[in-house]
């Protein structure tokens, strides 16, 4: 180093001054010649060195820079596996929830299946019931003296005559519709009947619906006499 070099330099001086002492000059210029060679060969030595010292320093200042790179890029893999995982995991998450909105979906269509079909069984049930009363009309009609209309809803709408002697054109009404069970529901009843709740009952168990509208019609004749 440059320090070393310097106290070098000074122990030689010091080393020169007592041999001027001691030996005479031609020695002294002989000894002075070797001396300047020395200082010249340590001097290219020494320029040498520092130059390969300083080829030193700048190659350890690249490989911190490439470590320093290294490290960077390490850091930036080890975010992108991370992110790549994040996104593979949401994927994941995204294709279960497909999934089960697809199953889901398809339970809904077989279930909206279920229930139209159930709704046209019953529907179906409920036209042919009021197919075979609208039959019947022609036979109330003539037996019982019975006007059987349509209404809205599908109801059927029951208009008795002959039934008060005092007044025979006067109505004695009873409305009748199926309801989602499909059963028979009396909707409507004018004048009231207490027995209305019993014989719809009974039509239900027996479905023997010639009889239920002669009950009622007897349950009207009984009520006129009152």
């Amino acid at each position: 180093t440059e320090d070393e070099i310097i106290l070098f330099e000074r122990e030689m001086k010091e080393f020169w001054t007592k041999l001027k002492s001691i030996y005479g000059t031609e020695q002294i210029n002989q000894t002075l010649a070797l001396r300047d060679s020395c200082k010249e060969s340590i001097k290219v030595l020494s320029e040498k060195w520092s130059k390969k010292l300083k080829e030193g320093d700048l190659m350890i200042d690249k490989i911190k820079e490439y470590s320093n790179e290294i490290l960077q890029q390490s850091q930036h893999i080890s975010e992108n596996q991370e992110h790549l995982t994040e996104i593979k995991s949401n994927l994941n998450q995204e294709e279960e929830q497909k999934k089960d909105l697809t199953n889901s979906i398809q339970e809904l269509k077989e279930e909206l299946m279920k229930k139209k079909e159930i709704i046209s069984s019953k529907n179906k049930a409920a036209k042919e019931r009021v197919e075979r009363l609208c039959k019947s009309k022609v036979l109330f009609e003539e037996r019982l003296g019975l006007e059987i209309r349509r209404i809205h809803n599908e109801q059927l709408q029951f208009i008795f005559r002959h039934i008060d002697h005092k007044d025979p054109d006067k109505p004695y009404v009873f409305t009748l519709s199926i309801n989602e069970q499909g059963d028979y529901e009396v909707t409507s009843c004018t004048p009231p009947l207490d027995c209305i709740a019993e014989l719809q009952l009974k039509v239900r168990e027996t479905n023997n619906f010639s009889a239920f509208v002669a009950n009622i019609r007897k349950a009207f004749t009984a009520l006129s006499y009152k």
